[in-house]
């Protein structure tokens, strides 16, 4: 298994994101800069959290066009897992690997604290470990994480059991039906605004961002019949 954490312009939870990978997951990562034309040989795609581009003209909108960008469409068609965390969400968003858009937040205000969730969907690829409903404490940091959609795109998400997390006690940033995180109909491609790669040790506050990846590496070694030994 190899994994590919995408660094744009501006990206400054990248390395955040690889200490994560390596940590818990214990596989090979890679920095993979934005200009690159083949990701064929990852079978994790990550997109960190930052300000790509300066976040100029709109979050995510200029970072879409990158090269890179349609290598992450490809291998999200091809099945393989692509994870978009905060700036990387607002990316998977721009590109149409997700729908809707990330507003400001309602108070006009960048929000930097520990949030609660609740994990509303814990049969995807990602969130496999939690149990359906927990409450989990995850950090956030954003400026523009108002999670909005028109009525029927949010009708169809919740049909579909496509909306993985949603702030649980307080909304930090007024997000429509409090949405924190949302997959593709597939459940491949999840988008989300908290940084679980913040939350993987204890001595981080919050280590409830740990099962996120082991829900990934437990889902890639049962699709690629891949055994551990104790």
């Amino acid at each position: 298994m190899r994994v590919a954490v995408i660094v744009f312009p501006g990206s400054n939870a990248d390395v955040d994101l690889y200490n994560a990978v390596e940590d818990v997951m214990g596989v090979p990562v890679d920095y993979v800069w934005h200009s690159a034309t083949d990701l064929s040989g990852y079978d994790v795609i990550l997109l960190p959290g930052g300000f790509s581009y300066g976040d100029y003209l709109r979050c995510g909108a200029v970072a879409r066009f990158s090269p890179v960008m349609e290598q992450v469409v490809k291998a999200a068609e091809e099945g393989k897992l692509v994870m978009g965390i905060c700036n990387g969400f607002q990316i998977l968003t721009e590109v149409g690997l997700l729908p809707g858009a990330l507003l400001r937040n309602r108070s006009l205000k960048f929000a930097c604290k520990l949030s609660g969730l609740r994990v509303d969907n814990n049969n995807t690829p990602f969130t496999r470990d939690y149990a359906a409903g927990e409450e989990i404490q995850i950090p956030i940091a954003h400026g523009e994480g108002n999670y909005y959609c028109d009525e029927e795109t949010l009708a169809k998400l919740r049909a579909g059991n496509q909306i993985v997390f949603r702030y649980s006690g307080e909304n930090p940033n007024g997000s429509i039906d409090d949405i924190a995180g949302i997959c593709n109909e597939r459940g491949n491609v999840l988008g989300m605004m908290p940084h679980p790669e913040r939350a993987v040790h204890k001595w981080m506050t919050s280590d409830d961002g740990r099962r996120m990846f082991t829900s990934i590496l437990k889902t890639w070694r049962e699709q690629n019949s891949v055994t551990t030994h104790a």
